[in-house]
């Protein structure tokens, strides 16, 4: 009777991406902003104060607003 060892993760890890290459995907690494960083909040601030003075903001935010779909999603 031949004893069964574990794959070590790595090597599971390999095949689980190999399993999903042969679907047709690819692996893609995304990097995006902290959202929990206080200098992240200070600056997204900072930048829709600044748009929000903008004299074509009142337009913009009308022009939102007319062409927003606002019926209930299905």
């Amino acid at each position: 009777m031949a004893i069964h060892t574990p794959k070590p993760p790595y090597k599971k890890m390999q095949d689980y991406r190999k399993r999903l290459r042969a679907t047709g995907l690819r692996p893609v690494q995304i990097w995006v902003p902290d959202t929990r960083s206080t200098q992240l909040a200070k600056e997204a601030r900072r930048q829709s104060l600044l748009v929000s003075r903008h004299e074509s903001a009142q337009e913009t935010l009308e022009f939102i607003e007319a062409v927003a779909d606002l019926s209930p999603s299905q």
